[in-house]
């Protein structure tokens, strides 16, 4: 017979009827498609007065995954449902590595709704993204200190254009780049840098492999989705049939009514648990296995 404690921990194990409610139908999206699933939702939408970083893909997130992944039969590969604002750079491209490094190339992401800067750079790194008439990327340039790193460089350039123009206007443009530290322009060319040859690679190495066009076509989707001057805001949202022109491997959702209910039933379990509890990030596989974070919690 079952101790008390024994039966205090099933109940723990539970949750709450949004977590098994949740869990039912990631089950249910695993057995249709016979593929591991992992969710990575974030509740930044639901809270928008906080500006927690609890809503951000950051290092600590390896930890749920690390605990979602423990014990999955990786033969199977992977569907990641992507929900996220995203985050920081570094911890995206470990993420990325640690994702490859266990299930390979076999990844599909599933956008359900969005996926957007460092979301996105993930669903770039697998070898296909499912996404509804419904869903959007975003664009993939790299932010400093909360602003566009492609932005900032722009202005610098317009001010020494216009200063070499006409030397008159020193006078504006002196408080306006005095709020910059000395070394900014060099880290925001850095962090372009970076972020373009990581997302190039990994289409190249995952999307488009053993495609011999496969460079272009890289180079292509990370001009239109990372050139700020393209994209004109970091908020942007790119739907499925513009992300499938600039050439990225889209399929759609709609295309096949089972798995767009399975998912958006899923979706939909998230985003309540999301919007009525505490909880501001899911990483969750099909097992019941979580990692879960509320404000200041883990």
């Amino acid at each position: 017979m079952p101790s008390w404690k024994d039966v205090l921990d099933e109940v723990k194990a539970a949750g709450s009827i949004y977590d098994a409610t949740r869990r039912k139908y990631l089950a249910e999206l695993h057995q249709l498609t016979g593929r591991n699933v992992i969710i990575y939702y974030s509740g930044w939408l639901q809270r928008p007065e906080q500006r927690s970083s609890v809503f951000s893909l950051t290092d600590r997130d390896k930890n749920g995954f690390m605990a979602a992944i423990y014990g999955l039969e990786r033969e199977k590969g992977l569907d990641l449902l992507l929900h996220t604002p995203g985050g920081e750079l570094a911890a995206t491209e470990s993420l990325v590595d640690y994702l490859r490094r266990m299930f390979g190339s076999n990844i599909r992401a599933v956008v359900p709704q969005l996926a957007m800067s460092a979301g996105t750079m993930i669903a770039l790194a697998c070898r296909e993204v499912i996404m509804g008439k419904h869903s959007s990327l975003g664009p993939i340039d790299p932010q400093i200190v909360g602003l566009p790193a492609h932005g900032i460089i722009e202005e610098f350039v317009r001010a020494a254009e216009q200063i070499k123009a006409d030397p008159t206007t020193i006078p504006l443009w002196q408080p306006i780049i005095a709020k910059y530290h000395p070394t900014l322009i060099g880290e925001c060319q850095k962090a372009i840098l970076w972020a373009d040859q990581m997302v190039k690679d990994w289409l190249q190495s995952g999307m488009f492999a053993n495609d011999p066009q496969a460079q272009d076509k890289a180079d292509r989707i990370v001009r239109e989705l990372g050139d700020h001057a393209l994209t004109l805001s970091h908020s942007r949202h790119i739907s499925a049939t513009k992300a499938a022109e600039v050439g990225v491997m889209i399929t759609p959702l709609e295309g096949n009514s089972h798995l767009q209910e399975a998912v958006l039933t899923v979706h939909h379990a998230c985003i309540l648990t999301l919007a009525v509890t505490p909880v501001a990030k899911i990483i969750e596989n099909h097992n019941g296995v979580a990692y879960m974070e509320s404000i200041g919690t883990q």
